[in-house]
C-alpha cells in the first residue's frame, strides 16, 4: 500500500520512485556516491546512470570532495530541493490519509512504533556501512 502511494505520487511528480528516494535522501544534505550506493543496495557504478539522469533533469549535481579527489559528493539543486520538498510533503500527506481513522492516542502509538522501527534499522544499516 504505501510502495502505491509512493509510486503514484512520484508519477504525479514526474518522477520515478528511484528519483523519488535519491532527492528525499538528499534532502538532509550532501552524501557520498559510496553512502547512496549502500543505501540503494547497489554497487557504486550500479548508481551512475540514475546521478546522469538526474543532473541530466537539473536536480541533483556531482562535485569533488574536498581532500579526496577520487571520491564524488552528490547535492540537491534548487530544482530538486523544491521537488523533493513538494514530493516529501504529498506523500506525508498521502500517508497520514491512512491513519486518519484511527483514535488520536492510536495514531501517535503507531507513528512512536514505526519511528522506532526506523531509528533501529537506521543504526542497524550504519553500523554495518
Amino acid at each position: 500500500m504505501v510502495q502505491g502511494i509512493y509510486a503514484r505520487v512520484s508519477e504525479r511528480h514526474d518522477l520515478t520512485p528511484v528519483q523519488a528516494k535519491l532527492l528525499c535522501l538528499l534532502l538532509a544534505g550532501p552524501r557520498g556516491m559510496a553512502e547512496l550506493a549502500h543505501c540503494f543496495g547497489v554497487e557504486r557504478a550500479a548508481l551512475t546512470g540514475l546521478m546522469d539522469r538526474a543532473e541530466r533533469r537539473g536536480l541533483a549535481q556531482r562535485s569533488a570532495v574536498p581532500g579526496d579527489r577520487r571520491a564524488l559528493q552528490v547535492t540537491l539543486t534548487d530544482a530538486g530541493r523544491q521537488a523533493a520538498i513538494a514530493f516529501h510533503a504529498e506523500v506525508s500527506a498521502e500517508l497520514d490519509r491512512l491513519t486518519s481513522s484511527l483514535a488520536p492516542q492510536d495514531r501517535e502509538h503507531f507513528r512512536t512504533v514505526m519511528a522506532e522501527i526506523i531509528a533501529r534499522r537506521r543504526a542497524s544499516s550504519a553500523a554495518s556501512w
